[in-house]
């Protein structure tokens, strides 16, 4: 089986999902490649995209001029150099009859120069907007099954601002959509997605590489509070960083580890600093998966507040707290979108309503002031992932998903 993987950008650091989904299915034998329209050009790569040679696999969409003779120019170029490989398809690319100002733009011919001489079985798009583009190819006469990975921009932020008729073409033209949560089917349905088509699949970690261990406190010793995301707004720094400033006073042996990079960074570096914590507070900026599992091991409570953002930005299951429930951390977080269906309030971990600072420092003080728990929080937390998000048993999941819509079924 051959597939196609569609992605915004590749490699990111902060996408080991996809990177999880991608080096499953090449273990499991498959023809895997990689369409992506930007390079990120991060100074930090996950391990696994040497061990497997994925920049060998990545095709990058031809960039855009901003200037419309240049666009103009490289089109013409564009369309001489590829014409002999797919005539038809590039004549249907420029049919601003059908595609509108995609065609006019040029858009769709620089979005399907990748894909005119190769062949597949299935188009797997992350994100709705990438399950757009492959909308496009299949509409411009390229044969294949439409797969669409929905998370979280792509159901929230995204549908905001184009309306709830966004994914009309798509729902159409697409052959399966698959939503990372229940949450999103329902949203999903809501937008007349037909349900015969949707199954939920999670997205998933490798446990071997994140070893459980039973937190407990030694005499003495401060109480590490990590979270690891980036330093944008749906993540919820700034909550975590004044429910620490709360419990300070009552627990001043407690020290808060923000691994990640973002824009917000300077905002809530001033924050601590208006709120006298810098002492307590550990900004790590960027850090590689091998730092990422030493964190979880030394950590003793894992925190990750999120929020809707204010431009509507949300969340889909943060694989972060996989992750951390996997090495047997406890977890605080929020009742946000799918977030309830990793951490199961009361058993892996507490979930407060978002943005509510006093109930989230109110559980961080639970479980400073009652060590004793953490190590049944963990092992709860630790089999959940087991039976619900282990990425061999889901990638296993998939390629019998594929398989029966590959065969009709």
């Amino acid at each position: 089986m051959k597939i196609a993987f569609i992605v915004s950008e590749f490699p990111v650091l902060s996408e080991t999902f996809i990177l999880n989904q991608i080096t499953g299915l090449l273990d499991s034998g498959y023809e895997v490649e990689i369409f992506s329209e930007f390079n990120p050009k991060e100074k930090k790569v996950h391990p696994d995209v040497e061990k497997y040679r994925l920049t060998e696999r990545v095709h990058y969409i031809p960039s855009i001029p901003y200037n419309k003779i240049e666009r103009i120019l490289k089109a013409i170029f564009l369309i001489i150099k590829n014409f002999h490989k797919a005539p038809i398809k590039i004549l249907k690319s420029l049919n601003f009859f059908e595609f509108g100002n995609e065609a006019l733009s040029l858009r769709l011919l620089y979005k399907i120069i990748p894909f005119l001489d190769k062949n597949f079985d299935t188009l797997f798009c992350h994100f709705g907007t990438n399950g757009i583009l492959g909308t496009y190819i299949k509409k411009i006469g390229i044969d294949v099954k439409l797969a669409t990975v929905f998370h979280g921009y792509d159901m929230s932020r995204f549908i905001m601002n184009n309306g709830d008729n966004v994914y009309r073409e798509l729902f159409s033209n697409g052959d399966l959509f698959l939503p990372i949560s229940n949450y999103w089917k329902r949203k999903l349905m809501k937008l007349h997605c037909n349900e015969k088509k949707i199954i939920v699949h999670h997205m998933g970690i490798n446990l071997e590489k994140f070893k459980f261990s039973e937190r407990r406190k030694k005499t003495g010793e401060s109480i590490k509070i990590l979270t690891v995301g980036r330093l944008v707004e749906k993540k919820g720094h700034e909550y975590a960083i004044r429910a620490i400033a709360k419990i300070i006073k009552k627990n001043i042996n407690i020290e808060y580890i923000i691994a990640g990079e973002g824009p917000l960074r300077h905002k809530l570096e001033d924050l601590v600093s208006e709120l006298d914590i810098k002492s307590y507070i550990n900004f790590l900026g960027a850090v590689e998966q091998n730092e990422v599992l030493e964190l979880y091991q030394q950590a003793h409570i894992f925190i990750l507040p999120s929020i809707t953002a204010r431009s509507g930005d949300q969340e889909g299951i943060p694989v972060v707290l996989m992750e951390a429930s996997a090495t047997g951390l406890p977890i605080i977080s929020t009742y946000h979108t799918g977030i309830p269906e990793i951490v199961i309030d009361g058993k892996s971990g507490f979930l407060v309503p978002e943005k509510d600072v006093d109930i989230l420092a109110e559980k961080l003080e639970y479980l400073i002031e009652y060590p004793e728990i953490w190590s049944d929080i963990g092992q709860y937390g630790r089999k959940f992932v087991e039976e619900h998000y282990d990425i061999n048993k889901l990638n296993q999941r998939l390629v019998e998903i594929y398989q029966n819509l590959i065969k009709g079924k």
